[in-house]
């Protein structure tokens, strides 16, 4: 089964608001063994909806829409998916009814426009939106099947997860997908490519390698499908396992997360306990790690200074190191790795001191120059990196380096 998504609102398209929803259904789509072939983006016009839902056709077999069911003159979906089915309306008792509880729930007054999105077009069948007013709407034409959803994402994951999905398994024998992710890192997306070319090129033609890079990172996805689960799961497992013993040195996680979650995995699993000394990230590698659910059983925390004099305090840097070297230098980063871990009580602590950008730089210091140090009780390691003259990509290339260069030196310690 093929799947196209539809999403609808000039909100997208003129970038005031992310579409999230196409990614998460994308996701949910192919768990269950349906492939999505595109993922369009339309404004709230007519004219514009119905030639997106003529392509659309043409490429899949379930399409899915989400936005433009709201009570205001600018929600035009269910207007224009009348028209295009060329039916009439009828008011949907049931939504009615779901509408009336939800105004009087909230004890708020029920206007006519309200009422109104119980008006649905006579030939669908609706589906109850339990978390909103707008009802679902699935439509059946030609052997291509139609599903209108509210754009709210709480509601559309609602409808997808409780309706949508467990319609589409029951009605339809859908294949197997599996996907198997490995994460490496600290090695480019063409010197990886190289190493892994003869694996590359040994795949049978059912097992697709995909690469995706981040700053600093690229994942590896093999993907196949089949109706034999355990087939599918040994044959792509098996060049899996080939592939990490190629580029083991570069390996993270055998697994679809990120970096940060992998490197919190590893300090729980060995009971131990870091901590961050950040100048040029600005609290961005804190930030990454807090946002992992259960971080705080590794992470202590960690100091952001920005100034010299926060280095001094906060890390006891030493007022002569900053004199004679700088914030950006190596015998710095260092003082501020071994002082959070002194001052913070941990077993690892990983410090960041650079210049960000887009000034700053200095005669054998350009923008983009950053030093990285992590400590291990008063052991003290630090690399010099040169990334480039572009602030965010700076700050988020500084925090990718400073947690592999983390994880690398906690698996290295936990070898010895």
């Amino acid at each position: 089964m093929i799947a196209e998504i539809i999403t609808i609102g000039d909100e997208i398209l003129i970038g005031q608001i992310v579409d999230t929803n196409s990614a998460w259904m994308a996701k949910q789509l192919n768990q269950v063994g349906i492939k999505v072939k595109q993922v369009t983006s339309v404004s709230d016009n007519a004219d514009h909806i119905i030639e997106a839902l003529d392509a659309a056709r043409k490429r899949a077999n379930i399409i899915l829409m989400t936005g433009g069911l709201g009570p205001t003159k600018d929600d035009i979906t269910k207007l224009t998916l009348a028209r295009y089915f060329n039916m009439g309306f009828r008011r949907d008792e049931e939504t009615l009814k779901q509408v009336e509880s939800f105004f009087n729930t909230r004890k708020r007054p029920m206007l006519e426009i309200n009422r109104a999105q119980a008006d649905v077009p006579d030939g669908c069948q609706v589906i109850q939106n339990r978390n909103g007013t707008a009802p679902c709407m699935w439509f059946e034409d030609g052997g291509t099947i139609f599903v209108s959803m509210a754009g709210v994402p709480f509601e559309m994951m609602y409808l997808m997860e409780e309706e949508i999905l467990p319609r589409l398994k029951s009605r339809f024998q859908l294949p197997f997908i599996y996907h198997k992710t490995i994460l490496t890192a600290s090695i480019g997306e063409s010197y990886l490519a190289q190493e892994i070319e003869a694996i590359e090129d040994s795949l049978p033609e059912y097992i697709k390698l995909a690469y995706l890079p981040k700053l600093g990172q690229v994942r590896l996805r093999l993907s196949a499908s089949g109706t034999d689960e355990a087939l599918v799961k040994k044959e792509v497992d098996y060049y899996a396992q080939q592939l990490v013993e190629k580029v083991k040195p570069y390996v993270i996680a055998e697994d679809d997360i990120p970096l940060e979650k992998a490197l919190l995995q590893l300090m729980e699993q060995n009971g131990l306990k870091f901590s961050t000394a950040e100048s040029c990230t600005g609290g961005y590698i804190a930030h990454l790690i807090t946002q992992i659910p259960g971080s705080s059983k590794s992470f202590e925390g960690g100091g952001v200074t920005y100034s010299n004099e926060l280095k001094q305090i906060i890390l006891g840097v030493q007022a002569q190191t900053l004199a004679n070297f700088g914030a950006v230098s190596e015998e710095t980063v260092k003082e501020m790795a071994l002082g959070a871990n002194q001052r913070f009580k941990t077993d690892y602590a990983v410090a960041v001191s650079g210049i960000a950008g887009p000034d700053g730089g200095m005669p054998g210091k350009p923008v983009g120059t950053v030093w990285i140090a992590v400590a291990y009780k008063d052991q003290v390691t630090a690399k010099l990196f040169n990334f480039g003259d572009r602030r965010i990509q700076n700050i988020e290339r500084s925090a990718a380096a400073a947690l592999t260069m983390l994880f690398t030196q906690v698996k290295l310690q936990l070898t010895k």
